[in-house]
């Protein structure tokens, strides 16, 4: 069963993340931020990740704290439905067009952490979300999750599709790279043995 339940406590936040590796993008995420509820919502559908989430946080000084514990809870609920990662398909990609951008993102779930982010956003907010989040989350993400992480903005002008399409890009690749691997789906996809 490739499901987790992560809770994280903090003197800022309080967050429960539930995932289902082997879900169909089934979603009901709640974290108080109207955008970012929108971005989750969008990288369940397109991981195929069943996503539950339920954040409470300091809102009242800003949106930081509740983005960025949410991408913790996320990665450490990955590693913790992904046990040894036996039998996955490890490495994932996908170029994706969303009107005016197109963003690529390509991944590996190493264990060995590092975001490479070439993804600037031309406005500071997106309704009232702040962009820079965008790229906290993914740092927090790819950090607790243990993932090496590229995401690289090829075109865009606006930055509502910008941001979209990067996380549709990540859960895309996400997607493939949880898979189970038909061909080898008794090994560990490493010549180390381990991930």
């Amino acid at each position: 069963m490739r499901r987790a339940t992560v809770t994280r406590k903090t003197a800022e936040t309080s967050i429960t993340v539930e995932l289902d590796l082997d879900g169909t993008g089934t979603y009901d995420n709640q974290t108080g931020v109207g955008f970012f509820d929108h971005m989750l919502d969008q990288l369940s559908r397109h991981s195929l990740i069943d996503m539950t989430i339920r954040a409470e946080g300091d809102l009242h000084i800003d949106d930081h704290h509740t983005v960025e514990d949410t991408g913790i809870a996320i990665g450490q609920a990955l590693v913790k439905a992904l046990g040894d990662k036996r039998g996955i398909r490890r490495y994932g990609a996908c170029l994706l067009p969303m009107d005016d951008s197109l963003v690529r993102a390509a991944l590996d779930l190493s264990a060995r952490p590092y975001l490479v982010w070439n993804v600037d956003l031309p406005s500071a907010k997106i309704g009232t979300f702040d962009t820079e989040l965008v790229r906290e989350f993914f740092q927090a993400l790819s950090t607790h999750g243990g993932i090496t992480l590229h995401v690289d903005k090829l075109h865009g002008l606006n930055s509502h599709h910008i941001a979209e399409a990067a996380f549709k890009a990540v859960a895309r690749a996400l997607r493939d790279a949880v898979e189970p691997d038909p061909r080898k789906g008794d090994a560990i996809p490493s010549t180390k043995g381990a991930l």
